[in-house]
C-alpha cells in the first residue's frame, strides 16, 4: 500500500500527463486548463492580467514557451511552499505553533 508522499507522487505525475498528453510537455494553453480545474481561483484572484505569462516564464526550462514535468513540478512546488508560509504565519499569529 503506498504512503501518502507516493501518492501524492503519483498524482503529481499523472496530473502533468493528462495535460500534457503524448507530448511530454505543457503548452500556454495546457498551462492554463492545468491551472483552471487544478487550482481553481488561483489565476481569477491574481491582480496582475498577465500571471499565467509570468508564470510560463518562470517555469520553462528550454524558454521555447513549452513546460516540462520539472517546470511544473518547481511551478507546484513554489505554489506550496507560499502556501506554507502562509499556514506557518497563520498558525503563529493564532498562537497555535
Amino acid at each position: 500500500m503506498p504512503s501518502q508522499l507516493e501518492h501524492a507522487m503519483e498524482t503529481l505525475m499523472f496530473t502533468f500527463h493528462k495535460y500534457a498528453g503524448d507530448k511530454e510537455h505543457l503548452a500556454k494553453e495546457d498551462l492554463r486548463a492545468l491551472m483552471d480545474k487544478e487550482f481553481p481561483g488561483f489565476l481569477e484572484n491574481q491582480r496582475d492580467p498577465n500571471a499565467l505569462d509570468r508564470i510560463l516564464r518562470d517555469v520553462e526550462q528550454s524558454r521555447d514557451g513549452r513546460v516540462g514535468f520539472q517546470g511544473f513540478f518547481s511551478l507546484v512546488a513554489g505554489l506550496t511552499i507560499a502556501c506554507n508560509d502562509y499556514f506557518v504565519q497563520h498558525m503563529k499569529q493564532s498562537g497555535r505553533r
